[in-house]
């Protein structure tokens, strides 16, 4: 399995802490956000290389993170060679050119750069294993206005995706879909249809709407918070409940 980290964002909503900063090195309890989600990875031994995916923009702020981790696992930044929020790839864009580059033929696990979470990554892969499916990771609420935000699924019996609307205005379940996906060996080749269809290239969720449709998926349903760090008062709001933890 290859790890695909998605950090090629500018986080316009996050100036001016984003300015000179990717958000996946905003510190949290002073440590980057990214080393979180490398922790989490490092406990599934299956993951045999992390890529994490940028922008040239941050390139080297990555670059530089990278020489300086101390992590066991093998890590390589792509640069996605875009410059500005307006010529970004997107999400899904950058994911095929990542695979492209690398030439990726394997399971991969992608997941958001931003991601900042309490649930286990190991527990989530565990299920992936047991299942032998394209899976999602999701989460149950309460707050409709608070789906509207993301991804919502519905589910049947056995936690089968029978239905995915990225950002609904009229919510058709209470469970939210966050930007983790594990994906088999032959969904890889996927992403190049995807695109090549002219499909929307930008948030991650877009392409599992048009996957279910193609191939079985399921959702683990995690245990724990996954944090939107959106704004400068969602990012003080984090920090101050980690800190020191």
């Amino acid at each position: 399995m290859i790890a695909i980290i998605l950090a090629a964002g500018y986080a316009t909503r996050l100036y001016p802490l984003t300015i000179n900063m990717p958000k996946a090195l905003l510190p949290i309890n002073k440590k980057p956000i990214i080393d979180y989600i490398v922790d989490q990875i490092e406990t599934i031994d299956d993951v045999k290389e992390i890529i994490v995916i940028s922008n040239h923009k941050f390139a080297d702020n990555f670059n530089k993170w990278a020489e300086e981790t101390k992590f066991t696992k093998k890590l390589t930044v792509i640069d996605d060679g875009t410059l500005t929020e307006e010529t970004r790839r997107g999400a899904i864009g950058d994911i095929l050119y990542a695979i492209e580059q690398k030439n990726i033929d394997d399971e991969v696990l992608v997941i958001a750069g931003d991601n900042f979470f309490t649930y286990s990554l190991k527990d989530y892969y565990d299920y992936y294993r047991k299942i032998d499916k394209d899976c999602v990771c999701v989460k149950k609420f309460e707050n409709r206005e608070l789906l509207k935000q993301f991804g919502v699924a519905v589910l049947d019996g056995d936690s089968r995706v029978l239905e995915i609307e990225e950002k609904p205005e009229h919510p058709k379940s209470d469970t939210a879909v966050y930007a983790t996906y594990m994906y088999k060996r032959d969904t890889v080749p996927m992403f190049r249809q995807y695109i090549d269809e002219g499909n929307k290239p930008d948030a991650p969720g877009y392409f599992l709407e048009w996957l279910y449709k193609r191939k079985e998926v399921y959702a683990y349903t995690f245990d724990g918070e996954c944090y939107d760090i959106g704004t400068p008062d969602s990012y003080k709001s984090v920090c101050e409940e980690f800190e020191g933890k």
